[in-house]
């Protein structure tokens, strides 16, 4: 049992960030498919708005109980705040085109794609968050 304490503290933040991406995952493709499936909306706005969702609940985890964030002052948050959105536009460029590839040119189910393209996107924001935007923290 000391074991499996000692491995979870090591990989608290790796075991926090598979939960919590998971949940963030879950809502960004529930919203998809809702927005594309039942609402019929065109593929690539059903992806913004479950971006949109999906990266408010990911910001808010990340800060508070994946990377505990300790950024004091305007300046501090700010850095972190515009990092943060930054990068996940820029994996939400990835989403863009890992759609466009998968669903219109080589015509693949919808939800199929936006599972694989989800993938590729939380192992690039987890590799981001960690080296980039939360990188005063020590959570290795």
């Amino acid at each position: 049992m000391a074991t499996l304490v000692k491995l979870f503290k090591k990989y608290q933040s790796q075991i926090a960030y598979l939960f919590f991406g998971g949940v963030t995952t879950v809502i960004n493709i529930v919203v998809f498919a809702v927005a594309n499936s039942w609402w019929h909306w065109n593929y690539q706005v059903a992806n913004i708005l479950a971006w949109l969702l999906s990266v408010l609940v990911a910001y808010i985890t990340n800060k508070l109980w994946v990377f505990s964030s300790h950024a004091k002052g305007f300046r501090e948050n700010m850095r972190e705040i515009t990092s943060f959105f930054g990068f996940r536009i820029l994996t939400l460029l990835f989403e863009v085109v890992i759609l466009f590839v998968g669903i219109t040119l080589l015509h693949g189910n919808n939800i199929l794609v936006k599972i694989i393209d989800q993938v590729i996107v939380i192992v690039s924001n987890y590799f981001f968050s960690k080296w980039y935007i939360f990188k005063t923290n020590d959570f290795d």
